[in-house]
C-alpha cells in the first residue's frame, strides 16, 4: 500500500505547480516523492535553550483571541532567531497542545527520535476515550480558537516571506511533521495537522503569487533595458536585474517545491478522509488556490477534485465545493479553462438544486446562475426549467435564489426581445407579460403568494408598480381572461406582501417581528397602495363584477388600505360610497357562497366605530339587508301556505342565504327573522325523510349493498376488491350511529361483514409492504400500491374512531404497529391517540387484547423464543405511546396489567396444559416502568391473589414480580440470566405459516369479546369526518432521476491523472480511520431530495368508481 501511495504521489500528473521557464524541479522531486515518509527524517536542534515564549503561552494567547497576532508571532520569531532548534521545539509543542494532547515533545525526543517515532509516542500518551479536542469542542471560545489558529499561521508565513521561508529548515521541518501527523489514526492529530498544513500552503501560495508578480516586473524591466542601444544600456542595472530575477526564480522554485510536497503529502490523501471536517477544510483551501493562483492550479487535473467532491455524502463538504466553484465562475477570465469541467459535471450540478441540505441547494442555484450568465452557451431552456419550479419551494432561501434566477432570465428575455417596445409600453409591461405567462404555464397555480415572495428581494420595485398593473387590467383589450385572472392574483399577492411585510405562511421561522426600518417601509407601502387604489378599486370591481374568481381577489384589497384616508377629505368619501355601492351590487348579483362571504368580511372593516365614516357605511349595508329581508317576506305567505312554486322558493332561499351571510358581520336582530324562519321549518316545506316506508326501503338497500360488497371482498380481482372495501368504509361510516341525524337511520354492519373487513385488512393491507422498494421500473406501481393501502387503512381506522366499529376491532391494527411502523406508523399512532381520548381504559385494554391475540397465535402453533421477542418489541413500542404524563394514564395502565394477569392465570380449557399463558407476564413487564409507585403495590397484591401458589416460583412470574418491585422509571433491560428464563417456551423451532384469513365463525366478533367491549365505546363525542376513504391522490408523473450520474472519467477527457486511475477508478472514496488505503475505491453518491420536500403539497384529487361502476366491473369480470 505504501509503495502504491508513493508511486501515485510521485506521478508527474499530480504536480500542481508547473516548473518556471528555463528551470527544472527534477532535483526537488526525490524527497517530494516520499513526502508521506518525510517524517522519518530526524529533526536536530542545537544546544542553546529557548529563552522566549513557551508553547503554553502561545496556546493561551491564541485561545483567548485577545492578543495581537503580529506581536505574538514576532515574539516567537525573536526566540527562534536566538535558537532555531529551541524555537522550533516550542512551535511543535504548541501544535501538539492545539491537538488537545497532554503529551510534550522533550528535548531528548527532539534530538534522538524521528518524526514517526515522536508521533507514535504522542499517540500512546493521548488520553484514551477523549472525543473532544479544541477544533471540535463546541462553544464561542473554541470558535475563536480556530479563527485565531488560522490567523497565527497566516501571520507566520507573511512574517517569514522575506527570509525564513527559504532557509530550508523551519517550514520544511514543520511541513514534514504535519504530513506525518496527518496520517495518524488519532482524529485530533489528523484534523488539526491537516488544517495547519492547508493554511500554511495557502499562505505560501499567496507569497508565491507575489513573487510571480515581482518576477514578471523584473523580467519586463530587464527586457526593456536590454533593448536599448549599447551606449544607452546600463550594464550595472542589467546585472542587478539579472541577479534579482535569478533570486526570485530560486525562491519561486523553493516555494513550488514546498507547495508540491504539501499537495502530494497532505491534500491528495486527506481530501477523501473519513472525517467530513477534514474533507471540508481541504476543499475550501483548494478553492482559494484555484481562484488566487490560476496560473499554477487552475487546470483540469485539479478541477477534478471539485467534481468528485460534488458527490460527497456530507453536506458541509458539498457546500464548500459549491462555494469554491462560485469563486471560479465569477471571474470571466477563468471561463475558458472551465469549459471541460462544465460539460462534464453540469448534470450533477443541476441535480443538486434538489439537494437534501437546503443550504447546498441555495448555493448551487447561485452557481448555476453564474454559469448561465458567464458561459457562452449558458443553460438550455429545459435545464432552466429544472430550476424555475423552486420558486414555489417552502424553504425561503431556496425560493429566493430560484426567484433571482427567474428574474435574471426575464430581464435577459426583455433585453433581447422587447427592447424596441420599451419606448412605448415601458419595461415593466414586458416584465408582467412574461411573469403572467410563466405563472399560467406553471403547475402551481393558486400559489401566487409564493411566487411573489420569491421575487420580492430582487424584483420588489417591479412588483410595487401598481400603475402598470392597473393600466393593463383596465384597458379594453390586450390580455386574455386567463391572463387577467393571473395578473389580478399576482397583484393582490404583491399588495398583501407589501402591506404586511412578512413572508407567507410556511416560509417564516419564529415570531414575525419587524424592525424600525421595515415598519417604516411597510407604512410607506400602505400609503402608496391606498393612494393609488382608493379610486381604482371601484372601477376594477365594476369591470369584473360578474367574475367570481376575480371579484373574490379584488375584495381583499381594502383590508390593506389605510382606511383613515377616506375621512381625510370630501372627495375621498365619494370613492368610499362607490366602493360600498359596488359591494352591495355584487351581493345582489352573486349567489356563490365564497363571493358572499368575501363581501361579508369587508363589512366589519368598513363599519368599525374607530372611523368617522362608519355611520355612512352602516346605513348602506342596512339598506341592503332591508331589501333582502323584504324580498324574503314577499314569498313568506306562499311558503307557509304551500302555494309557492319552485321559482318563488328559489328566490326566497337565495334572499335568505344572502342575509345569513351577514350573520357574523352585523347584528340581525332588528330584522326579526327568527320567527319567520321557524314557521317555515314547522310548515313541512322541507320534505320529511322519516317516512316509515321509505326508511324501511332505505335500510333494505343499505343491507343489500353491504351484502354485495362483502361478496366482492373475497374475489380474486384486486381492483374490484379494493373498490368494494373503500366504498364500505364510506357507507358504514355514513350510516353509523354517530353520523346520522336520527338513530332510526343507523345501519351498523353485521358481524360477518366486520369479520370480512378485518380479514381484508390482514390479508391485503398488512402484507408485502416490507418487501416493497421504490426502485426500477416498478417504482410508480409500488408508490400507487402503498398510497392505496395507506388510504384503505385510514378509512378502516376512522370506522373505529368514530364508533362505526367496536374499539376491539383496532386489535387487528395495533398488533402490526411494530412490524409496519415505517409504512403505517403515523396512522396507527393517531388511532392510538384518538382512542385514548375517547375512552382511556378501554383503549388500554384493547392494547392488551392485541398482545393476547398475538401470544395465543404463537402458543397455538409452536412456541418460539424469537417470536416472543418480537411481541415484546411491540409491547415496548406500545408502552411508549402512553406518553410521559403518568398520572393521566394510571387507571389505564392498572386496567391493562389486571387484564394481562387474568389472561396469564386463566383456567385451562379441556385438553390444554396448565399455566400455558404464564410467559405473557414477560410481555406485561414491559409496561411496568409506566406504572406509578403507589399503584405497583396494588398490582403486586393482585398478582398474589390471582397467581396459584404452585406458579409463584416460575421464572416468568418472578421476572414480572421483580419488575413491579423495581424502582426504575425507564424500560427495564433484559435481565441477566433469568431473562433467558422464558421457560414456558420450547427451544426455537421454525413456526409454521400462519393463516391470516379469518372467518365469521372463528374470528373474534364483538359478541365474542370480553364484556367491556360488548357495546360501542364511541358515543358521538367526535364529529363525523369528511369521507376520504374513496378519494385518492392522483398519481403524479414520475420525476426525472436526480441521482448523480456516474462520475467515472474517460481517459480522453483531460480530467484524469495518467498514473492515478486506480485511485479514482469509480470516483470519490473515503478512507477509514485505521489508515488502510484500499486499492479500488467506489464512489459514494449523495442522495438528492425529491421535489416534494421543497415544494408545497399541491394534491390533485379524483374520486374512485361509484357503486354503479363497481357492479359493471363485477359483471364484466364474471362474463
Amino acid at each position: 500500500m505504501r509503495k502504491a501511495a508513493a508511486k501515485q504521489t510521485s506521478s508527474p500528473g499530480c504536480i500542481p505547480i508547473p516548473t518556471p521557464p528555463g528551470h527544472s524541479l527534477q532535483p526537488q522531486q526525490t524527497p517530494l516523492g516520499t513526502s508521506r515518509q518525510a517524517s522519518t527524517r530526524p529533526v536536530r536542534r542545537g544546544e542553546a535553550g529557548n529563552q522566549g515564549m513557551s508553547a503554553g503561552d502561545m496556546f493561551d494567547a491564541v485561545c483567548s483571541g485577545k492578543s495581537a497576532m503580529v506581536a505574538l508571532v514576532d515574539e516567537w520569531l525573536d526566540s527562534y532567531k536566538q535558537s532555531r532548534e529551541a524555537g522550533l521545539l516550542e512551535l511543535i509543542n504548541f501544535i501538539v497542545q492545539c491537538c488537545g494532547c497532554k503529551g510534550v515533545v522533550t528535548r531528548d525526543m527532539f534530538d534522538n527520535m524521528q518524526n514517526a517515532e515522536i508521533i507514535s509516542s504522542l499517540t500512546n500518551e493521548f488520553r484514551e476515550g477523549s472525543e473532544n479536542y479544541p477544533l471540535c469542542t463546541p462553544g464561542p471560545q473554541w470558535k475563536r480558537f480556530k479563527a485565531g489558529l488560522c490567523e497565527f499561521v497566516r501571520v507566520l508565513v507573511r512574517s517569514c516571506q522575506n527570509s525564513l521561508l527559504y532557509d530550508e529548515y523551519l517550514f520544511s521541518s514543520l511541513m514534514a511533521l504535519l504530513t506525518g501527523m496527518s496520517d495518524s489514526q488519532v482524529r485530533a492529530f489528523r484534523h488539526t495537522s491537516t488544517l495547519l498544513a492547508m493554511k500554511l500552503m495557502t499562505g505560501v501560495m499567496e507569497v508565491a503569487v507575489i513573487l510571480s508578480t515581482q518576477l514578471q516586473i523584473s523580467q519586463r524591466r530587464y527586457y526593456l533595458e536590454n533593448r536599448k542601444n549599447a551606449q544607452d544600456r546600463a550594464s550595472a542595472r542589467l546585472e542587478v536585474l539579472q541577479a534579482t530575477i535569478s533570486e526570485l526564480q530560486e525562491n519561486r522554485e523553493e516555494l513550488s517545491s514546498l507547495m508540491n510536497a504539501t499537495f502530494r503529502g497532505v491534500f491528495v490523501h486527506r481530501y477523501r478522509d473519513h472525517l467530513p471536517e477534514v474533507r471540508a477544510v481541504c476543499i475550501a483551501e483548494l478553492g482559494k488556490w484555484l481562484s488566487e493562483d490560476p496560473e499554477d492550479f487552475l487546470n483540469d487535473g485539479n478541477l477534478k477534485y471539485l467534481g468528485w467532491t460534488l458527490n460527497d455524502k456530507q453536506s458541509p463538504v458539498r457546500l464548500q465545493c459549491v462555494l469554491a466553484l462560485q469563486s471560479l465562475y465569477q471571474e470571466k477570465d477563468f471561463i475558458g479553462r472551465l469549459e471541460l469541467f462544465t460539460s462534464r459535471f453540469k448534470e450533477r450540478m443541476l441535480s443538486m438544486v434538489l439537494d437534501k441540505d437546503p443550504d447546498v441547494a441555495v448555493e448551487m442555484v447561485h452557481l448555476l446562475l453564474l454559469i448561465h450568465q458567464k458561459t457562452e452557451g449558458g443553460l438550455q431552456d429545459e435545464e432552466c426549467g429544472r430550476i424555475y419550479p423552486l420558486v414555489f419551494a417552502s424553504h425561503r432561501g431556496l425560493a429566493s435564489a430560484a426567484g433571482s434566477f427567474l428574474y435574471n432570465n426575464i430581464k435577459k428575455v426583455i433585453a433581447s426581445d422587447y427592447q424596441e417596445s420599451w419606448t412605448t409600453v415601458g419595461p415593466n409591461v414586458a416584465f408582467f407579460n412574461i411573469l403572467v405567462s410563466f405563472y399560467i404555464q406553471s403547475e402551481f397555480q393558486q400559489h401566487g403568494v409564493y411566487l411573489v415572495d420569491s421575487l420580492w428581494d430582487v424584483a420588489g420595485s417591479e412588483l410595487r408598480d401598481w400603475e402598470t398593473m392597473t393600466t393593463l387590467l383596465l384597458q379594453d383589450d390586450g390580455l386574455s381572461d386567463a391572463e387577467e385572472g393571473a395578473l389580478i392574483e399576482l397583484m393582490m399577492c404583491a399588495i398583501k406582501r407589501a402591506a404586511e411585510g412578512f413572508p407567507p405562511v410556511g416560509r417564516t421561522q419564529g415570531k414575525k417581528i419587524l424592525n424600525m426600518k421595515d415598519k417604516k417601509i411597510q407604512a410607506q407601502d400602505r400609503r402608496r397602495i391606498t393612494t393609488h387604489f382608493i379610486n381604482l378599486i371601484p372601477q376594477l370591481l365594476a369591470k369584473y363584477s360578474v367574475d367570481e374568481e376575480k371579484v373574490c381577489l379584488l375584495l381583499e384589497a381594502p383590508f390593506h388600505f389605510d382606511l383613515e384616508m377616506y375621512s381625510s377629505s370630501k372627495p375621498l368619501e365619494k370613492h368610499l360610497d362607490l366602493l360600498v355601492s359596488q359591494v352591495c351590487g355584487i351581493v345582489k348579483k352573486h349567489s356563490e357562497a365564497r363571493v358572499l362571504e368575501a363581501c361579508a368580511r369587508l363589512v366589519p372593516a368598513l363599519c368599525s366605530d374607530c372611523y368617522t365614516f362608519s355611520t355612512r357605511t352602516h346605513l348602506a349595508f342596512s339598506q341592503l339587508l332591508d331589501g333582502l329581508t323584504e324580498c324574503f317576506n314577499t314569498y313568506l305567505d306562499d311558503l307557509l301556505q304551500g302555494t309557492a312554486d319552485e321559482e318563488d322558493m328559489y328566490r326566497a332561499a337565495l334572499a335568505l342565504k344572502r342575509v345569513a351571510t351577514f350573520n357574523r358581520a352585523m347584528d340581525l336582530k332588528r330584522w326579526k327573522l327568527f320567527n319567520p324562519c321557524l314557521d317555515v321549518l314547522q310548515s313541512n316545506v322541507v320534505r320529511d325523510l322519516d317516512n316509515e316506508v321509505e326508511l324501511l326501503q332505505l335500510k333494505k338497500e343499505v343491507r343489500l349493498f353491504y351484502s354485495v360488497c362483502q361478496t366482492c371482498l373475497s374475489l380474486d380481482q384486486a381492483e374490484i376488491r379494493d373498490q368494494a372495501f373503500e366504498l364500505l368504509c364510506d357507507v358504514v361510516l355514513l350510516y353509523s350511529p354517530g353520523s346520522v341525524r336520527s338513530q332510526t337511520l343507523a345501519q351498523p354492519p353485521p358481524d360477518s361483514l366486520r369479520s370480512e373487513m378485518a380479514s381484508f385488512v390482514m390479508d391485503y393491507i398488512f402484507t408485502g409492504c416490507e418487501d416493497d422498494h421504490f426502485t426500477g421500473v416498478n417504482e410508480e406501481m409500488t408508490i400507487a400500491t402503498f398510497q392505496r393501502k395507506h388510504n384503505q387503512l385510514a378509512g378502516y381506522c376512522k370506522l373505529v374512531i368514530y364508533g362505526a366499529l367496536d374499539l376491539s376491532a383496532a386489535t387487528d391494527v395495533f398488533k402490526h404497529y411494530s412490524k409496519y411502523h415505517k409504512e403505517f406508523g403515523d396512522i396507527i399512532k393517531e388511532t392510538l391517540s384518538k382512542s385514548r381520548l375517547i375512552n382511556p381504559v378501554q383503549s388500554a385494554k384493547t392494547v392488551c387484547l392485541s398482545l393476547q391475540q398475538l401470544f395465543s397465535e404463537m402458543i397455538s402453533e409452536k412456541p418460539d423464543e424469537q417470536e416472543l421477542g418480537e411481541i415484546r418489541g411491540l409491547a415496548k413500542r406500545l408502552a411508549m405511546s402512553f406518553g410521559t404524563n403518568l398520572h393521566r394514564v394510571r387507571k389505564s395502565l392498572v386496567a391493562l396489567h389486571m387484564d394481562g394477569m387474568r389472561f396469564a392465570f386463566r383456567d385451562p380449557k379441556e385438553g390444554e396444559l396448565q399455566h400455558l399463558n404464564l410467559a405473557f407476564l414477560e410481555i406485561l413487564s414491559d409496561f411496568t416502568f409506566k406504572v406509578l409507585h403507589q399503584n405497583r403495590a396494588q398490582l403486586s397484591a393482585f398478582l398474589k391473589a390471582e397467581c396459584p401458589s404452585a406458579a409463584l416460583s416460575w421464572p416468568s412470574v418472578r421476572m414480572y414480580q421483580r419488575s413491579l418491585e423495581g424502582s426504575s422509571s425507564k424500560p427495564r433491560q433484559e435481565e441477566g440470566g433469568g431473562e433467558k428464563e422464558s421457560s414456558t417456551l420450547s427451544p426455537p423451532i421454525n413456526p409454521t405459516a400462519k393463516r391470516r384469513k379469518t372467518t365469521a365463525q372463528d374470528s373474534v366478533s364483538s359478541a365474542q369479546r370480553i364484556s367491556w367491549m360488548d357495546s360501542s365505546s364511541i358515543h358521538g363525542s367526535l364529529l363525523s369526518p369528511a369521507l376520504t376513504s374513496t378519494v385518492l391522490l392522483e398519481q403524479t408523473k414520475p420525476q426525472a432521476s436526480t441521482h448523480p450520474r456516474d462520475t467515472d472519467f474517460n481517459e480522453s477527457s483531460g480530467l484524469l491523472e495518467p498514473d492515478s486511475e486506480d485511485e479514482f477508478d469509480e470516483g470519490l472514496s473515503l478512507i477509514e480511520e485505521n489508515n488502510v488505503e484500499a486499492e479500488e475505491h467506489k464512489i459514494e453518491n449523495v442522495q438528492s431530495i425529491s421535489d416534494e420536500e421543497f415544494s408545497p403539497i399541491l394534491p390533485v384529487f379524483k374520486v374512485t368508481a361509484a357503486p354503479t361502476d363497481l357492479f359493471v366491473s363485477l359483471a364484466q369480470a364474471q362474463i
